[in-house]
């Protein structure tokens, strides 16, 4: 933060699983445009030509901050007959929320490009959950991603 904008104060504490590093200036919306006032899903959301490529290089990166911060590895459960005898089948799953249509479609692109499939879980008719359960694209996410601190 201060290679890029050395005049603000930066500062740093340690937490429990992270580093908070804080920087105030209102030079910030400069670097990084998306950022403004009014509600995130009530506003465009585009990444510059120079975010896309630093995505594009870090896809995982990309993929497992969005997971950590609007997102959730979980075990999911559902019952099946076997046999005439009704039996719970537990799997793995992802799950990533987020009610900007934009800020999914960035993480939806970003699966694609990866390999990885899934699929759109809606909620009262809100697309705003992305669900990937498929054996091998949990597998894959499980490689890149980790745990949740």
């Amino acid at each position: 933060m201060r290679k890029v904008l050395p005049l603000p104060r930066v500062s740093r504490r340690h937490r429990t699983g992270c580093v908070e590093v804080k920087s105030y200036t209102e030079h910030w919306t400069c670097m990084f445009p998306q950022h403004g006032p009014g509600k995130k899903h009530e506003r465009p959301i585009i990444l510059e030509p120079w975010q896309q490529k630093i995505v594009d290089a870090h896809p995982w990166t990309f993929i497992r901050g969005l997971i950590h911060s609007d997102g959730c590895h979980i075990t999911n459960w559902t019952t099946r007959l076997v046999g005439g005898e009704r039996k719970r089948y537990e799997y793995p799953r992802y799950f990533f929320t987020n009610v900007s249509d934009d800020i999914r479609r960035m993480y939806t692109d970003t699966l694609d490009k990866l390999g990885v499939e899934w699929t759109h879980c809606k909620r009262g008719g809100n697309p705003y959950n992305i669900s990937v359960a498929k054996k091998a694209s949990v597998a894959l996410m499980d490689t890149h991603v980790g745990p949740k601190h």
